[in-house]
């Protein structure tokens, strides 16, 4: 059995944070809950969660902090700033980041909370929104299965599978190597979708056909349906795989290695963000393949793209998105634009676009 006497503190209960927050509460645990908007806790309050006017007061007398917000730069604020949970969270005391952040991130706050004599290591999950709410998520662990012993049953109230990776900061990098495989599935998807299209095929069909061969993917599975019926609603939202994207690429610069289809999924979910597409769903990038209509009936609107970046850039992912008004993908979206790329991936996480991509509680 759990030790029901653990005392919790969930700091972000977004999309995601208030789903996990609440399975921890039904296995028995008593939480207190932060959120930078409030509202978005108040569901949890209402079945008895505690409310924490800040994520100091909330981690004050908790055994295990989880933190899941949007960017690395929110959790280094969180965790190093003056009055941060390294700071204020009590000795002992175990921390948690879901969040998909930087590598190097992760073991600076591991090893600085070991001086502290506090435990924090990186549980980033993959599972999307279905699999929070359902408490099946699949936690990938910078720590070794001791080193998690202590809490492992507070992890199972949300997760059916649980991976460790050994060590500060790998359980990151397992994370962005997972979003890695399914930007080429994306894009991978939406392809065969519109080539389908275009060849006039029945695309419940060809969608059944694919799963039935070699080219399912959890993509085609799970996310092509929406795409079809037109559902642009976030389970994951584009700015946070652009995010994760730019942490996979810029780590693979680092090592000098080349992910020619993370780098082109990058390329055109900075054209789908930059267009107004930030909040949706990543399923959107089907849009890019589309005529203008269907893009605007979604709200997106291609004029943003020309105002926010220089004409003669080229993607670099080998296709010509010229001045004729094509993004590759063969249709007229009837504004001059072009596939961005030359942006960094930087450290803090962000896509370099210059575009803000606002709070992810």
């Amino acid at each position: 059995m759990a030790d029901k006497k653990l005392k919790v503190a969930f700091i972000g209960t977004g999309i995601m944070g208030a789903p996990i927050a609440g399975h921890i509460m039904d296995a028995g645990y008593d939480v207190t809950v932060y959120n930078r908007t409030r509202a978005k806790a108040d569901a949890l309050v209402a079945r008895g969660a505690r409310w924490a006017d800040t994520p100091a007061e909330a981690a004050a007398d908790a055994d295990a902090v989880f933190t899941m917000v949007g960017f690395p730069t929110d959790v280094e604020e969180l965790y190093l700033s003056g009055e941060g949970l390294l700071t204020c969270a009590k000795e002992g005391a175990y921390l948690i980041d879901l969040t998909t952040s930087s590598p190097e991130l992760a073991r600076d706050i591991a090893e600085a909370a070991e001086t502290m004599g506090k435990h924090a290591f990186d549980c980033p999950v993959t599972g999307g929104e279905a699999g929070a709410q359902a408490g099946t998520l699949t936690l990938i662990v910078g720590a070794t299965e001791a080193d998690i012993a202590p809490v492992r049953e507070l992890l199972e109230a949300f997760s059916s599978k649980i991976f460790c990776f050994g060590g500060p900061g790998k359980g990151q990098a397992a994370k962005l190597a997972n979003q890695v495989s399914l930007a080429a599935s994306m894009v991978g998807m939406a392809d065969a979708l519109s080539f389908a299209q275009q060849c006039d095929l029945d695309l419940a069909l060809t969608r059944e056909m694919i799963l039935g061969g070699t080219g399912a993917s959890g993509a085609m599975q799970q996310l092509a349906p929406k795409s079809l019926d037109g559902d642009w609603r976030p389970g994951f939202m584009v700015k946070h795989f652009l995010k994760d994207l730019g942490l996979a690429l810029q780590a693979a610069e680092e090592k000098e290695i080349a992910l020619p289809g993370a780098d082109t999924a990058f390329t055109l979910y900075d054209m789908l963000e930059a267009i107004g597409g930030g909040d949706l769903g990543t399923q959107a990038i089907t849009l890019l393949y589309q005529e203008e209509s269907e893009a605007v009936a979604a709200g997106l609107d291609w004029s943003l793209y020309t105002s926010a970046h220089e004409h003669d850039e080229e993607c670099g992912c080998g296709h010509d998105h010229g001045h004729d008004h094509e993004c590759g993908c063969g249709h007229e979206h009837g504004h001059d634009h072009e596939c961005c790329g030359g942006h960094g991936h930087g450290h803090d996480g962000s896509c370099g676009c210059g575009h803000d991509h606002g709070e992810s509680e």
